[in-house]
């Protein structure tokens, strides 16, 4: 790996105080193996052999599951895992998942699985109002668990002559399954006030023989309703602690006030900071407000890079090559106030070396650095307009995400 120079905010390997540790440790489990995965055939091979090896529970929650190839690959695993005895529990997201047909719904529930889309907090015959459903997770067996932000449809995987949209997630085994399977039993409850002994705590086999170097993981919620903002504050400790470098690697970036600020911040206290962006965006608009906020990125020694491969849908930050956060949440307010969202910090400096290290190479293969000369020559005043227009509209739509049309149960 390539060695970095020592910015002023501090090297590296300087020591911590015991207390600045145990801070740093804090709400982390100890005893975890981790793996990265790539989007794509490997993250739905991933998720095959965790179906076809459960022997007494899944959890599959997800924000977009589709009838479509992919997701008939991914159903029918799942019944064969039900006909078999396994007690699998499948929830999407209401408003996202609306193309799932009645019959496709039909098929699983005669198989045996417990299906039921995320409800909303208000509804009425026509509409409802609520948050999403927005992260990406499997369960099994209270054993390993799978964290990312890929949905189950057919744009995030790998088929002939097309590859999948660029997303990451993190296979994990060890105590931090136990939690994530009480959050989706308290997901599928609908986050009751109380409650009693979970199956969790009764399945869950606390693993021995893992690696000499585990991995610290810890979850992280952000749910406005419940008053959590786990992972945004996750964001604000890397930025406020982070002693040399910081890559992020994220779609539709449009950060709020507070994150601008401490981005901000943390560029004046000498961090290098790297923010891999989409070239190509599903949703246009997005894209034009977020190339708005270009000029003020590169004013503030902010490097951009777009990636050119395909659509970019990954939400991953690395931080000092140490510790890094992965999972759904985008950085806009949307993710941070209109949607249920799930991220793993994980600190281990092997892991988060290895995962710095396809960034960068993602960076130099598959990139275009934005520069102030190259968005000289490529803006017009009216794209100037459109950026901004854009930038307004989007500000303005964040505010109203969280009305939709409802959806059949």
């Amino acid at each position: 790996m390539k060695t970095r120079s020592v910015m002023p905010g501090g090297t590296k390997n300087q020591k911590r105080r015991p207390s600045e540790k145990k801070r740093l440790s804090a709400g982390y489990t100890m005893n975890n193996n981790v793996k990265f995965i790539r989007g794509g055939a490997a993250y739905f091979s991933q998720m095959l052999q965790m179906i076809d090896q459960a022997k007494q529970s899944i959890h599959l929650q997800t924000y977009i599951f589709d009838d479509d190839e992919t997701g008939k690959l991914i159903g029918e695993a799942l019944k064969k895992a039900a006909q078999r005895g396994v007690n699998v529990y499948v929830m999407p997201d209401g408003y996202a998942s609306k193309v799932l047909s009645r019959s496709f719904i039909n098929e699983l529930r005669g198989a045996g699985i417990h299906f039921r889309f995320f409800e909303p907090l208000i509804r009425s015959k026509y509409f409802y109002f609520g948050r999403r459903l927005h992260h990406k997770i499997i369960v099994t067996d209270t054993r390993c668990a799978m964290v990312g932000g890929v949905n189950i449809t057919e744009r995030y995987n790998d088929g002939p002559g097309y590859r999948a949209w660029l997303d990451f997630a993190v296979w994990v085994e060890g105590d931090i399954v136990k939690e994530l399977c009480e959050l989706c039993w308290k997901t599928w409850n609908g986050f009751p006030a109380k409650t009693g002994k979970l199956p969790c705590e009764k399945d869950f086999i606390k693993l021995d023989n893992l690696p000499v170097s585990p991995g610290l993981v810890r979850m992280r919620v952000n749910d406005w309703v419940r008053n959590k903002k786990e992972i945004s504050r996750s964001y604000t400790e890397m930025l406020r602690t982070a002693q040399s470098h910081i890559v992020i690697l994220c779609s539709y970036f449009l950060p709020g006030e507070n994150f601008r600020k401490q981005l901000s911040l943390a560029a004046k206290r000498g961090i290098k900071i790297k923010i891999i962006l989409a070239g190509l965006s599903d949703i246009k608009l997005a894209k034009y407000a977020e190339r708005y906020i270009y000029d003020w990125l590169l004013r503030n020694d902010i490097a951009i890079y777009e990636y050119q491969g395909n659509v970019l849908h990954g939400k991953v930050s690395v931080c000092d090559t140490t510790w890094l956060t992965i999972g759904s949440f985008n950085i806009n307010n949307i993710s941070a106030h209109a949607s249920i969202e799930l991220n793993l910090d994980i600190r281990n400096e092997n892991f988060a070396a290895g995962v710095e290290s396809v960034f960068e190479d993602i960076i130099e293969k598959e990139c275009v650095s934005v520069t102030a000369e190259m968005l000289a020559q490529k803006r017009t005043l009216f794209k100037r307009f459109m950026w901004w227009c854009s930038y307004q509209t989007v500000k303005g739509l964040i505010y109203l995400f969280t009305f939709y049309f409802r959806q059949r149960n």
